[in-house]
């Protein structure tokens, strides 16, 4: 990222910004001091300038006024922050009214008569006071930032202690009381936990949230089927295996997304990021190119040694039973190669040694340009490799013939043809985590290797939770909710490789020079706003209709349910909740991008439609209701209601506007 105005200023505050929305707010300040400050200092002042200077000085002090006026109301809100706060304000508020007094220069005869001290005789004052303003604001907005720090811990914490009580609920209606809790509070940490991750400065600390927070979706789902198939099957040990690894796997995330907001080092992101051949290779074309600025600056060894490490990382391709023979052949070949031209780059470069020589020779350019190439030509091929795997493997693999097989198998209770199954796809999860493993060698930046990290992983852990779910329906064919539970791990793996393949799309890209910049979105907290209105204020719509997208779809898994304890089937608050629940899904997958992105007039007239069916029900609820008082109805009444009233009445304005803009 260009530096900015705020890094390339003399004003330094003394405090590390973080986060790019404290960076952005100081940016405009910046630039009317700079412009106050570096004024031309001429023995005449025209009206126009003395009239701009004033106008910019009278600017900053309102504006530092505005803003004092809200950091004293966040101290207000947080006691904690109280004294710190207001003296940051304090300090503001006093450079603010010295930078409007210095810029109050008046006409121009009353400038050079008065003898007022303004900013044209006492440009040290106004330096001070510039130095003072920058400083004490940059508190204000890094004591705000710790407050938005707080908020996040403190709804990790709200999520583990539900956390833990929904592992050890024992009947239904608890679960679904406990659990209709649970989605509140993970829909207010993934909005926290988004704000967060668009304002974060550093692209590795924004890929591992995003990641953390793309399990923590998955599992949501995972966990509602999973727990709600231990309760149905409590002597099933495949269904308890299979709740405790999604249980385990969402507190880790969680403890993943606190590490990066605290800046905890538990983790480590050292450990994180391993070795890859893509800047083993930049590295060492680094090393390489310094040479012809300073001969003695490396040792010839050192080089030698670079070299080797860099073609050891390449075993992963080479000892890979998924490579072909044409392909180890061509890696070893630009590995030896590249040993050829570094052995006559350090021939000539001992040579230049020996002659004493101050700057790199004829012979030194050749072979550090040859050097250069053979590495690139190495890369290039490990791209190749590495790219065209994982493009088989997504076609081949797109078509989920195991997971079809596993699910027909455990439909029939066929415990025999699951296991066979199952070998098929333990032998799909490796080949995708190696494949994972090799782009991650070639990804070409730190972020996309966290990603292909992330990758790894998921298919690492969601294979066996796929085959655990597969045995727990072998045992209980007529299980509907453990059918259910396979589908929703069916779907975390067919989602992964939708991801793979938008991954593969950016590792391309980079590997092209394609990639640009993508605009952050920035947020700060507001006094006497709540956490959930100040987002819907500030977030983009699509990120927006994701949040609501996952709201939608734990409300019908509610829904679902609940409904599975009704003994009439045709029943119309069974049949219009069930025909809202598969709308409301339908919808779920349009904002996970699942159902493809030239649909969007299906998905207005299927808004429309299910805004209806979500109103005739409440009607029949009302009724229903009024002759059976149940808390299980009035639950699954109260947050249908809201989300009817909220989603599709309120605010139908917004996605109205949203999904015509897309036509």
């Amino acid at each position: 990222m260009a530096s900015s105005p705020c890094a390339n200023s003399n004003f330094d505050s003394g405090l590390e910004i973080k986060t790019r929305s404290v960076e952005q707010t100081l940016i405009p300040l910046v630039s009317q001091i700079t412009t106050l400050i570096n004024h031309k200092d001429k023995p005449k002042k025209s009206e126009r300038t003395l009239t701009a200077i004033h106008r910019v000085g009278q600017a900053v002090s309102v504006a530092v006024g505005r803003f004092v006026a809200v950091g004293e109301a966040i101290a207000t809100e947080n006691q904690e922050l109280k004294d710190e706060m207001g003296q940051a304000c304090f300090e503001a508020r006093r450079a603010g009214d010295a930078i409007a007094q210095l810029t109050d220069v008046g006409s121009p005869l009353s400038c050079q008569s008065d003898g007022r001290v303004t900013v044209f005789s006492d440009r040290t004052g106004m330096v001070k006071a510039a130095r003072l303003l920058l400083s004490s604001v940059t508190k204000v907005l890094v004591l705000a930032d710790r407050i938005v720090i707080k908020q996040i811990i403190t709804s990790r914490n709200k999520v583990l202690v539900t956390l833990d009580h929904l592992e050890r609920v024992s009947t239904f209606q608890e679960f679904v009381q406990i659990f209709s809790q649970f989605g509140n509070e993970m829909v207010e940490f993934a909005h926290l936990t988004g704000d967060r991750q668009n304002d974060l400065k550093d692209e590795k600390k924004k890929a591992r949230m995003a990641a953390a927070r793309a399990v923590l979706e998955k599992c949501t789902m995972m966990l509602l089927t999973a727990s709600k198939t231990c309760l149905r099957h409590p002597d099933c040990e495949s269904a308890r295996i299979n709740k405790d690894a999604v249980f385990h796997r969402m507190r880790c995330a969680l403890e993943q997304v606190i590490e990066i907001v605290t800046e905890a080092r538990s983790c480590g992101e050292n450990r994180v990021l391993p070795a890859s051949i893509y800047n083993g290779i930049k590295d060492f074309k680094s090393s390489v190119e310094c040479l012809r600025e300073s001969l003695y600056s490396l040792s010839p060894q050192s080089v030698g040694s670079q070299l080797e490490a860099l073609v050891e990382r390449t075993e992963d391709f080479t000892d890979s039973a998924y490579t072909s023979h044409e392909q180890r052949q061509a890696i070893l070949g630009l590995c030896q190669l590249a040993r050829q031209d570094t052995q006559q780059l350090v021939h000539a470069w001992v040579e230049a040694q020996s002659a004493h020589a101050k700057e790199a020779t004829e012979d030194m350019e050749v072979a550090i340009l040859k050097t250069c190439q053979s590495v690139s030509d190495l890369r290039r091929e490990l791209h190749k490799v590495a790219v065209g795997r994982a493009s088989e493997l997504l076609k081949v693999h797109g078509e989920q013939l195991p997971l079809r097989a596993l699910k027909a198998a455990g439909a029939e209770g066929n415990l025999e043809a699951v296991a066979e199954y199952s070998r098929k796809l333990t032998e799909q999860k490796e080949q995708l985590v190696e494949t994972c493993r090799l782009l991650c060698h070639v990804s070409g930046t730190e972020p996309l290797e966290i990603t292909c990290i992330h990758a790894e992983e998921t298919f690492h852990v969601i294979g066996p939770q796929i085959i655990s779910a597969a045995q727990t329906l072998a045992l209980h064919p007529s299980s509907k909710i453990a059918k259910e539970n396979l589908e929703v791990f069916c779907e975390a793996w067919e989602s992964q490789l939708c991801d793979m393949a938008l991954l593969l799309r950016e590792i391309n890209d980079v590997f092209e020079g394609k990639r640009g910049d993508k605009r952050p979105y920035l947020s700060l907290p507001r006094p006497g706003v709540t956490i959930t209105s100040s987002i819907l204020m500030n977030i983009p719509m699509i990120q927006y209709m994701a949040k609501l997208g996952l709201e939608l779809r734990l409300l019908s898994s509610d829904m679902d349910t609940e409904v599975e304890k009704w003994e009439e089937p045709e029943h119309d608050i069974v049949r219009q909740s069930q025909s809202l629940a598969s709308m409301a899904y339908n919808m779920y997958l349009f904002t996970r991008w699942a159902n493809g992105t030239t649909q969007y007039k299906d998905m207005y007239m299927l808004r429309s439609v299910l805004s209806e069916e979500g109103l005739q029900l409440c009607s029949s609820l009302r009724t229903f209701s009024a002759q059976v008082y149940t808390n299980a109805i009035n639950l699954s009444f109260s947050n249908l209601h809201t989300f009817v009233h909220i989603y599709l009445c309120e605010d139908c304005h917004l996605h109205k506007s949203f999904f015509i803009s897309l036509l």
